[in-house]
């Protein structure tokens, strides 16, 4: 059963966790104070509120986690995001990185291919308060070409490598925050700019770790 109740105690971890990532090195007040704003106990279930703002991933089921707060704001602030772009994001699992994204007024696409996790997200009411996000049962090596051109893509898996079809729905000009596999157990953080001509520029960043990408639906 996922909480609902948002008190004194939770605000209070929320702050600490937010200090806890600004020492780690992100700058963006924005990505900072959409942290503070949402509720992370909410994605996890309840027996998890005690440690639900400690600076690392839980499991959600289905084989997936609620990524650790210090990685969803480093690839929140590598998407440069602003206002009412358009931000594709694959692999919504338990909709918080989605929800940091719509808190900071982004119009969210997001794709989920675990019917699981999909069907669990179209019931959770605090997703509600954002009509800007939308959510999508889907294959995410496929995006959504009917929506396309996005300003912004963000991949929440480890990708085997860059999704040629995600690109094509990259605006030129657009950001795309993707995760690549290094080795068996560890992804270099990328942001690609697409260019006018439809090539991309690359730029490389730490290693993390990640679930990874899958093709199709379950």
């Amino acid at each position: 059963m996922r909480p609902t109740e948002d008190n004194y105690r939770h605000k209070g971890l929320r702050r600490a966790l937010v200090d806890q990532i600004r020492e780690k090195g992100i700058r963006d007040e924005r990505v900072l104070e959409a942290i503070l704003s949402v509720p992370r106990h909410f994605f996890l279930d309840s027996v998890f509120d005690r440690v639900a703002y400690e600076d690392r991933a839980f499991p959600i089921g289905e084989s997936q986690t609620i990524s650790q707060p210090y990685t969803v704001a480093y690839q929140t602030e590598l998407l440069r995001v602003e206002p009412f772009q358009k931000v594709l994001e694959i692999g919504t699992g338990s909709a918080y990185q989605a929800s940091i994204l719509a808190q900071m007024k982004a119009r969210v696409y997001t794709i989920e291919r675990q019917r699981k996790l999909y069907d669990a997200n179209k019931g959770f009411d605090y997703l509600k308060r954002f009509p800007s996000l939308q959510l999508f049962f889907g294959d995410g090596f496929r995006g959504l070409p009917t929506f396309a051109p996005f300003d912004r893509v963000i991949i929440t898996a480890a990708a085997p490598e860059v999704p040629p079809l995600l690109i094509e729905q990259l605006r030129p000009g657009g950001l795309m925050v993707i995760p690549v596999n290094e080795s068996a157990d560890s992804q270099r953080m990328m942001r690609l700019t697409k260019r006018q001509d439809g090539g991309v520029d690359e730029e490389r960043f730490e290693s993390f770790s990640f679930v990874p990408m899958l093709e199709g639906r379950k």
